[in-house]
């Protein structure tokens, strides 16, 4: 089983933070990994959120393949931020050579370019990095987009937050969203691109539980989109879908519960958008999900979300003070970062119902 966890802030926090939201529900995973999304950083990337940021974890030959191919692309390097890792004996981490993080500017015949083109010129540009880097297992590229970073490794949580020095709490690496979740896919092989949260072109998810309806999803998504790829993880599609429904489709963020998890025809039958709804259940019931499962995601412009199955088979709970917000599988988890907060105000989502945190924190109750 995962844990899974975020941190919505009107201030921002470092990584620490979401460790100590996530290593109290150690219980409920298996010290096989930790991966977190940043967005909205600060600390170090402060001068640079306009310049899209490459997350890269490779070896000495993977750095030069990718610094030849954004030469040769016309990307210049504005920034780059390089962790000090702090390797010992002991330490239960399957530590990659190089962990490189890198700002650039757009090739200069792209500056003048719409935010379409612009976005879809940096999924081009990972996805060539991806290709590149994995014919002899030379790296990983996980994320390149403004604003955005990510870092995942294998081992131990508290041993990979012992190695990259997560626990510093100065103003280095520092964000208002985190996501995070402190397991490897153990369900299939044991891949880095497997670990959640997963990112696409500005949106960010990572799910708890398993989706059945995997090989269904993923048949109909490979046919939606070429940033739909890997499938490593059956979590996958959720993230695809809802960067189908939101950025493809352009549709308001509450119908990617109804193409998730569709009501049933009698209840349809009730509604007065019961035409639209049906509508929605034929023509994309190739991306319904089914099994326990939560869903945490976050949105480009920075709105966190939260949902679960039709049964409602996997636990969540939102939290938040005036100062922050959280979403995690466990409430043991909002106990020891918020311990002061007002425990009675907690949202346990129901099956039928979303949660949306807007950036003023305010945090808006969907029901289908």
């Amino acid at each position: 089983m995962c844990r899974i966890g975020s941190i919505k802030s009107r201030t921002p926090i470092p990584p620490s933070m979401a460790l100590k939201l996530m290593l109290p529900q150690q219980e409920g995973h298996d010290n096989s990994g930790f991966a977190m999304v940043m967005q909205d950083l600060a600390g170090v990337f402060s001068p640079y959120k306009e310049k899209p940021l490459l997350s890269l974890a490779c070896n000495d030959k993977g750095k030069q393949i990718v610094s030849d191919y954004m030469d040769k692309k016309g990307f210049v390097q504005v920034f780059q931020w390089i962790p000090e890792l702090h390797l010992r004996p002991g330490l239960k981490i399957e530590a990659m050579p190089a962990y490189v993080f890198r700002n650039y500017d757009y090739p200069e015949s792209m500056r003048n370019a719409d935010r379409r083109e612009r976005e879809d010129l940096l999924l081009d540009t990972r996805l060539a990095l991806r290709n590149l880097l994995q014919k002899d297992g030379n790296g990983f590229v996980y994320s390149f987009w403004p604003d955005v970073l990510t870092l995942k490794e294998i081992g131990d949580p508290a041993d990979i937050a012992d190695c990259f020095g997560l626990w510093d709490d100065t103003e280095r690496l520092l964000s208002k969203n985190i996501v995070s979740q402190c397991r490897q896919n153990t369900n299939y092989a044991i891949v880095r691109y497997a670990a959640h949260p997963f990112f696409l072109q500005g949106y960010t998810l990572c799910a708890n539980g398993e989706n059945t309806f995997y090989t269904k999803n993923m048949e109909f998504q490979k046919s939606l989109h070429r940033g739909y790829i890997g499938f490593e993880s059956d979590s996958q599609n959720f993230l695809y879908t809802l960067h189908y429904v939101l950025r493809e489709l352009k549709w308001p963020i509450k119908y990617y519960k109804h193409v998730i998890t569709p009501l049933p025809f009698v209840e349809l039958e009730k509604r007065r958008d019961k035409k639209e709804l049906s509508l929605i259940r034929e023509s994309l019931a190739h991306l319904e999900i089914n099994g326990p499962n939560t869903v945490i995601g976050l949105l480009p412009e920075g709105q966190m979300i939260t949902c679960c199955d039709s049964k409602k088979l996997r636990p969540v709970v939102v939290g938040g003070n005036d100062q922050m917000v959280a979403v995690t599988s466990e409430v043991c988890g909002l106990n020891t970062i918020m311990p002061d907060r007002d425990a009675s105000k907690d949202i346990y989502p129901h099956e039928r119902e979303m949660v949306v945190i807007d950036n003023d924190l305010a945090v808006q109750r969907w029901n289908q």
